[in-house]
């Protein structure tokens, strides 16, 4: 009886410990979850972004410039996953560090830098065509933006 029981439990922290490690980003709560830096309400599906740690902490941005500056000042912090709002299809999600990103004044973004992602290179192409403005890569932006 004392085995069945010990083994269950042992299984039990198991499955536990295994599923509190998860290492996959969660669904942004549009309208209800916060975002991680700023505080803000996060309402906007085209510039959202998300980071998950190595032991599966979610935190979520309203803004990809919120993340970045997140990423600065908490570089000891272990990333598994970073992930920005694909301009051109709002809700979806693509990978950091290999979106482009558009920074234009014609499109507003919710902190104020104008900064949107692309999961496709030549989506920003088309609209810096529209709307002007500079693209950058993951390390370039993140240049650009400790500049500051």
């Amino acid at each position: 009886m004392k085995t069945k029981f010990l083994q269950l439990f042992i299984g039990t922290i198991i499955l536990l410990i295994s599923v509190s490690c998860k290492v996959e980003p969660e669904a942004i709560e549009y309208g209800k979850d916060q975002c991680s830096f700023c505080k803000m309400n996060i309402v906007d599906q085209t510039h959202s972004a998300q980071l998950v740690t190595a032991k599966g902490k979610q935190f979520k941005f309203d803004a990809i410039e919120c993340m970045v500056n997140y990423v600065d000042q908490n570089r000891e912090e272990k990333i598994a996953l970073l992930l920005v709002a694909d301009y051109g299809n709002p809700g979806e999600m693509t990978e950091a560090e290999n979106a482009a990103y558009l920074i234009t004044p014609e499109i507003k973004s919710p902190m104020g830098a104008n900064l949107s992602g692309f999961s496709e290179k030549n989506k920003a192409e088309e609209l810096q065509q529209k709307h002007a403005g500079e693209i950058y890569s993951w390390e370039t932006l993140k240049q650009k933006l400790s500049d500051k």
